[in-house]
């Protein structure tokens, strides 16, 4: 139990995420077969039902997947609340959360059964599910405006199960069709539904924008707006490939011989990108609207002040100065001399923020100067290498040494620097993401130096490269640092946010450069290794004072 409370905040963050995504894909594959799949089966023939069949399996399965979602988010959080006060699982049961989840179970199990029947039952399951699914928003917990927060709620969520919830399903339609004529047929009704999606989105958007954040002050200082940035950033990459598309289906209908490998892959970015959009609204709900953060905002000239360049510090401070090494020797000494058992100077997931001083700043802006070296330098190897150097070809094995670098440093309260056993560490959320990082890392070193130096470019193998970086931004964005200045810990996260959206351009122009024919994989191969050059020059930049 006090493992979980330990995990608790990271856990529901990326169980609340996976949650969104399966709601969406629910909604969305039901909304797909509603407006495309049934209308259009009869004139595609066994194409059509085809498609409507693997419409109804992955709205099916998601449904599912919704269901263990909910029940492992009722039971995660009722869990805690058994094991921190005085209650039992029949009121955590009669909880406002716990009623909706259950509801949602509901709709959910409804959707699954009656997708084959042909009536409207899955329909009105859904907008059980969207109706319940509000109740879990910031709308409801607001005084003033309820009631219309909560339509604006429910509108944001429908718009995203409508077009980004339904790309899963246009993409395998596209795989199924089989000529110009089906390819177009396909390709502008989605387009209709995207549109109306897009507008539900940007109508909702602006309402929440204006209620929840209020201020242009609000929006880049507090950590609700800055999640909201990079909410906007990845819904206008949406919309950029949307309207690739959109100009690729029109050119459909005056060619039916048009080829569409880049409608394909578009919308396999769009689902990558989409994906993450929906962690990033995970985040969003653990922090309080920015309206209601008055206090300890960061202000512009905070934020230019620390985002002003300044040489990086390439010398690391001594380990034994470091807060917790010092205040160990300390409790070392202190309790030599009274001839006892000494204390632990910090107990990994005790509920205690860890110490630190000027040391450990330090501490950590040379970790993030020296990986931002070892990134640049694999970004201009990787461009040599795309610029036909045969040597540069191992520049992944970069990749390598960054692992070991960040396994040491990331945390110096950890084995083998610090005293603290792996395992015992591992009640530390911010020390799970760090290794989890460093394993992402390898995983990526490995697969991608045997792609360049085994001639393996053409095989699944290549494609490790693009998901695990896009993986790996994604967790950033869900990233948390253990620190108890609120202002500070806003202005590592207004660094961290750009990483993670660079990163995830990267993994996906890496994507769209294995997977779309010439000149656009050409163009798209010399976009990442850019990418991580600018990734490594924020590195650089880093600073924590």
């Amino acid at each position: 139990m006090a493992l979980l409370l330990d995990l608790f905040g990271y856990l529901s963050v990326i169980l609340h995420g996976l949650t969104i995504v399966a709601q969406s894909m629910a909604l969305g594959g039901v909304i797909f077969l509603v407006f495309l799949a049934r209308p259009l089966a009869p004139s595609l023939g066994a194409t059509g039902l085809a498609i409507r069949e693997r419409t109804t399996r992955i709205a099916r399965l998601s449904a599912f997947g919704l269901i263990l979602c909910e029940a492992g988010t009722i039971w995660l959080q009722g869990a805690v609340l058994v094991g921190t006060i005085d209650t039992g699982w029949l009121d955590v049961l009669h909880a406002e959360f716990a009623i909706a989840g259950m509801i949602k179970i509901i709709g959910a199990l409804l959707i699954a059964l009656t997708l084959e029947t042909g009536s409207a039952l899955p329909v009105a399951a859904s907008l059980i599910v969207l109706a319940a699914a509000t109740f879990t928003t910031h709308a409801n917990a607001r005084l003033d405006d309820r009631l219309p927060l909560l339509l604006v709620e429910g509108l944001h969520q429908l718009g995203a199960a409508i077009w980004i919830g339904g790309i899963p399903c246009f993409l395998m339609a596209l795989n199924r069709c089989h000529d110009g004529v089906q390819w177009r047929r396909v390709g502008k009704r989605f387009s209709q539904m995207s549109m109306a999606g897009v507008a539900c989105i940007i109508l909702s958007g602006s309402v929440m924008s204006w209620f929840y954040v209020g201020s242009f002050a609000g929006f880049y200082g507090t950590a609700y707006g800055v999640m909201v940035g990079a909410k906007i950033a990845m819904f206008l990459c949406l919309l950029a490939l949307g309207f690739g598309n959109y100009r690729l289906v029109e050119r459909l209908r005056r060619d039916p011989s048009t080829p569409v490998t880049r409608l394909k892959r578009f919308a396999e970015v769009e689902i990558g990108v989409g994906f993450t959009l929906f962690f990033a609204a995970a985040s969003l709900t653990s922090s309080p609207p920015a309206v209601d953060l008055t206090t300890d905002r960061v202000s512009w000239a905070e934020i230019v002040e620390r985002n002003t360049p300044e040489w990086p510090r390439l010398v690391s401070p001594s380990h034994a100065d470091l807060a917790i090494p010092a205040l160990q020797a300390q409790l070392d000494a202190e309790a030599e001399a009274a001839s006892r058992k000494p204390s632990p100077a910090f107990v990994p997931g005790a509920g205690d923020l860890p110490p630190r001083n000027a040391e450990d700043i330090a501490w950590s802006e040379y970790n993030h100067h020296w990986a931002g070296i070892f990134v640049v330098a694999i970004g201009l190897a990787a461009l040599a290498s795309q610029a036909g150097v045969r040597s540069a070809r191992h520049w992944p094995l970069l990749f390598l040494g960054l692992a070991v670098f960040l396994f040491l440093r990331s945390d110096p309260e950890v084995w083998p620097l610090g005293e603290e056993g792996i395992f015992d560490s591992l009640r530390d959320v911010e020390v799970v993401q760090h290794r989890v990082f460093v394993l992402l890392t390898v995983a990526f070193a490995f697969f991608e130096w045997r792609v360049r130096a085994g001639g393996l470019e053409h095989t699944r193998s290549a494609l490790v490269f693009p998901l695990v970086t896009a993986l790996g931004s994604a967790l950033l964005l869900t990233h948390q640092h253990a620190i108890a200045n609120v202002k500070d810990q806003l202005l590592i996260e207004l660094t961290h946010t750009p990483l993670a959206l660079t990163g995830a351009a990267a993994g996906w122009a890496r994507w769209l450069e294995l997977r779309l024919d010439k000149p656009a994989s050409i163009w798209a191969g010399w976009v990442w290794p850019v990418c991580l050059v600018l990734v490594g020059i924020m590195l650089l930049l880093y600073r924590e004072a």
